[in-house]
């Protein structure tokens, strides 16, 4: 698995958007965009990254949630490459699958879990391979490191499915990846939430 970040040190205001392909670009492979942001400088970028010969350059799309910092360039993305869509929020536009907790997805040469952790958005999804321990977070606050605020019981049963899985890499929906202590900084997130649980 490869993966590729084209808004790396963008100057327009976007999420982070992730191109993900197999590490061999393998026919079987599924090249997807993980969230599609709103800088159109991203179509450029696809075109210098190697994707596979004869095959789409952008085969599958992936929304983490539905927040236009994530999701508005996906008419400009379906028009161009006519990826096939999946989104958790079955009200979003342009998308032909709707995730459920717990699917299975291909993504480049792996197999994701799909993990719904409400909170950030009722729509919040987080993506989890156990191959190369890497999980896709979008928005969700998988690292918080105070105390305060409260919590709801959907959030935590996300937050509890994540902490008993092993994880060396987080990509988070802004800014740059955790590669260090990942397993420990989401035990204290989960400490924290338990502390400061709302049930709703």
């Amino acid at each position: 698995m490869k993966v590729f970040n084209l808004t790396k040190g963008s100057k327009v205001y976007t999420s982070n958007v992730f191109l993900v392909t197999g590490s061999w670009n393998a026919i079987s492979d599924v090249n997807t965009l993980i969230d599609v942001g709103r800088d159109p400088a991203v179509f450029e970028k696809i075109l210098s990254i190697p994707t596979g010969f004869g095959k789409r350059r952008v085969e599958q799309v992936i929304l983490t949630h539905s927040h236009y910092d994530h999701a508005s360039l996906l008419p400009k993305v379906c028009e161009i490459y006519n990826p096939v869509t999946y989104a958790y929020s079955k009200y979003l536009g342009g998308i032909n699958h709707t995730l459920k907790n717990y699917d299975m997805i291909k993504v480049g040469d792996r197999m994701f879990e799909v993990i719904h952790v409400p909170g950030h958005s009722n729509d919040s999804i987080c993506l989890y391979n156990s191959n190369d321990k890497v999980l896709f977070a979008g928005d969700t606050p998988i690292i918080i490191q105070s105390q305060g605020g409260t919590f709801e019981e959907g959030f935590l049963k996300g937050i509890e499915r994540i902490g008993h899985l092993d994880i060396e890499t987080i990509y988070f929906g802004h800014g740059e990846p955790l590669l260090l202590d990942c397993n420990e900084r989401i035990q204290r997130t989960l400490e924290i939430v338990k502390s400061n649980l709302t049930v709703t």
